[in-house]
C-alpha cells in the first residue's frame, strides 16, 4: 500500500515530544505520550489527553521551520530532529523586557480576580502584549514579553498516526483543536448543513464562547457547509410524578368561590 503523503491545511492525528533545550538542561514542553510524561515527571496534560492529537498542518501552532518538517512527513512516519532558536522561537531580545509600577499591574483584569497573586512566572496581559513576570520589587514589576522558548534549542519527535478525512471525525477534530473538549458533542449532517450540539455542561463555559468562532472558521475551511447550526439545547425541568399534587394550586370551594 503506498505512503499516504500530507500537506499544508490536511488535518491529521500526530503524536509528538517537545523538548527545551538551555544551559546544558534539558526539560519537556508537551508531549502526548503518558510513557514519557510519567518518565519526565510532566503534569502539563490531563492523563485522558495523553493521546494522539488532531493538528492542522500549517495553522502555525509551530514556528515555520517545524511546520516545514511536518509537511515532509507521511502517514505512519516518525521523524526527530534539533533546531537551533533562530529556527525555532527566535533568540531573547532584552528590549522586550519592560517595568511597570506595581500600581498598574495590580489594576489589571487578571489581578483582580479571587485568589490572584503577583509572584515570578505570572502571566500578565498588558496593553495588549502577553508576558511573565520576572521579578518583584516594592514598586516596581519586571516583565518579559518574549516567547517562553526564546533563546532555546528546541527538539522535536513526530509520530503522524493517519489523515482525518471522514466530515463527523473532521467536525469533531476541530472542536477539540479549538477549544479542547470534543467527546460530548454531537454532529449531524443533513443536505448542505452540518449541525453541531454543545453538551449541558459546556453551555455556560467562557471558553466554549471564545472558540466558537474558530470552530465555525474552520468547519467552513474544511466541510464548505451552506449552513452551519451550533445548537445550545435547555430542557424545561418536569416534575416529578406525586410532587405535582403537593405544588398544585387547590381547587376553590363553594365558599371561596
Amino acid at each position: 500500500m503506498p505512503e499516504q503523503s500530507i500537506a499544508g491545511g490536511d488535518l491529521i492525528r500526530l503524536d509528538y515530544e517537545v523538548w527545551a533545550e538551555s544551559g546544558g538542561k534539558s526539560e519537556i514542553v508537551d508531549t502526548t505520550s503518558a510513557e514519557v510524561a510519567q518518565a519526565a515527571n510532566w503534569s502539563g496534560r490531563k492523563t485522558e489527553d495523553l493521546v494522539p492529537q488532531p493538528y492542522e498542518i500549517g495553522r502555525g501552532r509551530f514556528p515555520p521551520a517545524i511546520e516545514k518538517l511536518l509537511e515532509s512527513l507521511s502517514v505512519g512516519s516518525t521523524v526527530e530532529k534539533e533546531f537551533p532558536p533562530e529556527e525555532a522561537y527566535g533568540e531573547r531580545d532584552p528590549n522586550l523586557i519592560e517595568l511597570f509600577s506595581v500600581r498598574e499591574v495590580s489594576r489589571l483584569p487578571e489581578m483582580r480576580k479571587e485568589g490572584a497573586s503577583l509572584d515570578i512566572g505570572t502571566v500578565l496581559t498588558i496593553r495588549g502584549r502577553k508576558g511573565r513576570v520576572l521579578n518583584v520589587t516594592p514598586g516596581r514589576v519586571r516583565v518579559d514579553f518574549n516567547p517562553e522558548l526564546a533563546g532555546k534549542k528546541i527538539k522535536v519527535k513526530f509520530t503522524v498516526r493517519d489523515k482525518i478525512t471522514h466530515p463527523s471525525e473532521v467536525a469533531l477534530a476541530i472542536v477539540e483543536m479549538e477549544y479542547g473538549h470534543s467527546k460530548e458533542f454531537r454532529v449531524h449532517f443533513e443536505h448542505e448543513a452540518v449541525t453541531l450540539t454543545v453538551p449541558d455542561r459546556m453551555k455556560f463555559d467562557l471558553n466554549w464562547h471564545a472558540s466558537k468562532s474558530g470552530v465555525v472558521e474552520l468547519l467552513r475551511k474544511h466541510l464548505k457547509p451552506a449552513v452551519i447550526r451550533l445548537v445550545e439545547e435547555y430542557k424545561t425541568p418536569v416534575a416529578e410524578k406525586g410532587k405535582e399534587a403537593e405544588t398544585a394550586p387547590e381547587a376553590p370551594t363553594k365558599e371561596s368561590a
